[in-house]
């Protein structure tokens, strides 16, 4: 088998595949990135068996058909100081051989008859989303998941498709995030009756593998697993057990009061005031008072601060106290410029963040330090 290969492209590809290659595993087969030639094409293949990705490799020019096992961290290494733009793979028996002009790399490699199946992107009914609206919406949501949560299933993304439109929902219990797009379907997809909860992880690669120039990501939902598909790029990911909290019932319907906010300006202030926080007091008072929120935070040992915000409110007093993490989490997803619409009770109900229509926050408050 002998193909010769982009540089660039194939260790774009390849460090696709390769994140999905787990750090730590008995199967040492599993260390590998897989490799398949055929008439189809060239496809790169990494999995844990939990989560896999393939991906097709452009810049290929070949005549041979095959399969063979690329170890991941050799070949990672070698991808990274190829200085030509091109380079040749060949394998005979068990033995990879990657050259270029001026350098010859001779690996042994595992048989690839060892390597665990990998489902192919073949449905026929999916539903497609826009990718660069999923890919915010996955952004928007997937820092509040719990990846230690054995109660329920907050350890993924809760994935809806209802009436064209999909929903994303992630909570660890302290917080929750919503946020929603426009989908559409091809052919007749049916969602399991059962929670469609995807692993954190598997999102998290979709995110990052969606191309640029990608316009849609299909998403074929079966009863214990799912496959998506953007561009060159297939990800198959078995689904989280458990049910998903129902999110819909925490979400208060309305507030005391609404306070318009600018999320750059918003997010700065809250930057400062967590400097001066530390493990025993994360506490941050956020004062609602006159046109003015004022965020105080102290801690032994460290100081206090105090930062000021101009606003539109002319209500009573609402003093009400965040892990400013948690807020911060939240801010440094959206641009600068977006207008964020604060929803208040009291000092004890939990407070909702909504930007427009589609994107809900809801984060449950400390209790009062007393400041």
């Amino acid at each position: 088998m002998q193909l010769t290969c982009d540089r660039a492209l194939f260790s774009s590809a390849f460090q696709t595949a390769a994140s999905a290659v787990p750090a730590r595993t008995p199967k040492d087969v599993l260390r590998n990135v897989y490799m398949q030639l055929s008439s189809q094409g060239v496809e790169l293949v990494g999995t844990d068996q939990e989560v896999a990705i393939r991906f097709a490799v452009d810049g290929i020019n070949t005549t041979s058909t095959g399969e063979t096992l690329l170890p991941t961290a050799r070949v990672s290494s070698i991808l990274r100081e190829l200085q030509d733009d091109q380079f040749e793979i060949s394998v005979e028996d068990q033995t990879l051989t990657l050259k270029t002009a001026a350098s010859n790399f001779r690996l042994s490699s595992e048989d690839p008859r060892d390597y665990p199946p990998v489902p192919e992107f073949d449905a026929t009914d999916f539903f497609r989303v826009p990718a660069a609206v999923l890919r915010q919406i996955i952004r928007r949501t997937s820092f509040a998941t719990d990846a230690e949560s054995t109660r329920y299933a907050m350890g993924g993304l809760l994935i809806e498709f209802l009436d064209g439109t999909v929903t994303i929902a992630a909570t660890d219990g302290r917080r929750l995030a919503v946020a929603s797009a426009a989908c559409e379907s091809e052919g007749s997809p049916t969602p399991p009756e059962k929670d469609t909860v995807v692993p954190t992880r598997a999102m998290a690669l979709l995110e990052r593998s969606i191309d640029n120039e990608a316009e849609y990501v299909d998403i074929a939902v079966r009863e214990n697993d799912v496959l998506m598909r953007s561009g060159r790029c297939v990800i198959y990911s078995r689904l989280v057990e458990g049910r998903f909290p129902k999110y819909r019932d925490v979400i208060p319907a309305s507030g005391a009061v609404t306070v318009p906010l600018t999320a750059g300006p918003f997010h700065a202030c809250v930057r400062q005031a967590q400097i001066v926080t530390d493990e025993e007091s994360r506490g941050v008072d956020f004062v609602f008072d006159d046109s003015l929120l004022s965020l105080a935070s102290r801690a032994q040992d460290v100081g206090e601060s105090k930062v000021d915000l101009p606003i539109e409110y002319n209500h009573e007093q609402i003093c009400i106290t965040f892990d400013p993490r948690y807020v911060a989490d939240f801010l440094k997803v959206l641009s600068p410029e977006t207008l964020v619409n604060l929803q208040l009770t009291s000092a004890e109900h939990a407070a909702v963040l909504r930007v427009e229509e589609s994107y809900t926050y809801v984060i449950m408050p400390l209790a009062q330090t007393g400041r």
